[in-house]
């Protein structure tokens, strides 16, 4: 048997190989809950981290990933989800001024200001949550969808305002792109668990905003926009490790984008020739991010950021990076049977299993320098599992699907 199989995409290797993977994250973050059910940012051997705030995009991810943990057979995971879910229905929801606070301190303040990014994460976490049999996420899911309506959804523009003081008085005029591309996830999960079809058209406008700004820029995809939506490319130029606002391009938002066209396309109702044309638009930010971001500088594993040349600027690996390029590959080399995205879906495995598995404690290193040395500077300890997890099950999923409706209807392949 080829020692190296276990990386080749399509083989019962490579899915025993996902499989331990999946199975040693699911253990690692049991600890997240804290007293209130608001999740714990995790240390590097999954104990809590007590004195960082509970934020409310952890807490969804992680309600999220022991949603697929149910549905999945793991042990624990119920609890788990009641606890989460106990976090976002009372400590971190808003009772007085609607919505979910960005967090809460370890001293029980307030984080200020209302994110888009975490609204659409509990969004995200409801659909997975009801998904998993949580009769109090139904409730969840529609009043974070009626808040997002009100106060995210620009209906005029077809894309997200991306944040609000805490008493949703004063709107922040930055606009973003990272906030847009998990609504987009949200949204296609939306439409699947309800089957609603107006979600699918709100995701296909934020898409095609995105693909055209794309395409115009070389395809690296401007991230930061002013409160009119012209593109600010030399925003945080000054601190380009930003970790939620970077300078540059971020070579795996194009590899996540991607994948979630891909998505959208394969379920949307639309010609086939916009089909195809999203497809290759898909491709081509795809081929960018990894053409300019692997071994961009003589060391294997993605830069984190490039400039509008295709330059690296930050250099450091983070996981969630490789863990989008998995998948992505992986839907790519399905989907078009190209043995580009195979070769591609083979190396990265390898690197995960290389340099990116912890062998002491578990999980997924979350930070790795250019020499792939683990370092914390952006990203300390190991906060969540979403990244990591979906990157175990996304390779083998239907990619026209959310990946917990296609975990609960067990049609992976």
């Amino acid at each position: 048997m080829n020692p190296q199989s276990k990386y080749q995409i399509d083989t019962p290797e490579n899915r025993a190989f996902l499989e331990e993977c999946r199975q040693d994250l699911l253990r690692f973050g049991h600890q997240f809950p804290s007293p209130s059910g608001s999740s714990y940012y995790l240390s590097d051997d999954g104990s809590p981290w007590p004195d960082r705030p509970c934020e409310t995009w952890i807490t969804s991810r992680m309600v999220h990933v022991y949603s697929l943990g149910i549905l999945l057979g793991h042990e624990g995971s119920e609890a788990l989800v009641d606890a989460g879910l106990k976090g976002l229905i009372t400590e971190l929801r808003d009772h007085h001024h609607d919505g979910w606070f960005s967090g809460v301190t370890s001293d029980h303040r307030i984080l200020p200001d209302k994110q888009c990014y975490a609204h659409a994460f509990v969004i995200l976490a409801a659909c997975s949550a009801l998904l998993a049999g949580k009769k109090q996420a139904e409730e969840l899911l529609h009043d974070a969808l009626r808040c997002f309506d009100r106060f995210f959804w620009d209906k005029q523009e077809g894309l997200c305002r991306d944040s609000w003081n805490t008493e949703f008085t004063v709107l922040d005029e930055y606009r973003g792109l990272n906030a847009n591309m998990h609504t987009v996830e949200a949204f296609l999960a939306v439409a699947d668990v309800l089957n609603d079809e107006r979600y699918r058209q709100r995701c296909e406008r934020i898409i095609r905003r995105v693909v055209q700004w794309a395409e115009t820029n070389h395809w690296r995809i401007p991230e930061h926009f002013s409160s009119d939506w012209k593109p600010d490319l030399q925003r945080n130029a000054d601190r380009p490790d930003d970790p939620f606002k970077p300078y540059g391009a971020t070579c795996g938002h194009g590899i996540e984008w991607a994948r979630l066209i891909i998505q959208w396309a394969l379920c949307a109702a639309i010609p086939d020739k916009q089909r195809q044309e999203m497809i290759e638009a898909a491709e081509h930010l795809y081929q960018r991010a990894m053409s300019d971001g692997w071994c961009a500088d003589g060391a294997e594993g993605i830069v984190y950021t490039t400039d509008w040349n295709g330059k690296p600027v930050v250099h450091d690996r983070m996981h969630w990076t490789l863990a989008e390029a998995i998948n992505t590959s992986a839907c790519l080399w399905h989907l078009t049977k190209k043995p580009a995205y195979a070769k591609d879906a083979e190396k990265l495995m390898r690197y995960l299993d290389e340099k990116v598995i912890d062998p002491v404690h578990g999980s997924w290193f979350h930070q790795l320098d250019r020499h792939n040395q683990v370092i914390g500077t952006v990203w300390p300890g190991k906060p969540d599992l979403y990244h990591a997890v979906q990157a175990t099950l996304i390779p083998y999923a239907p990619p026209h699907l959310s990946i917990a409706v296609a975990v609960k209807n067990k049609v992976l392949f």
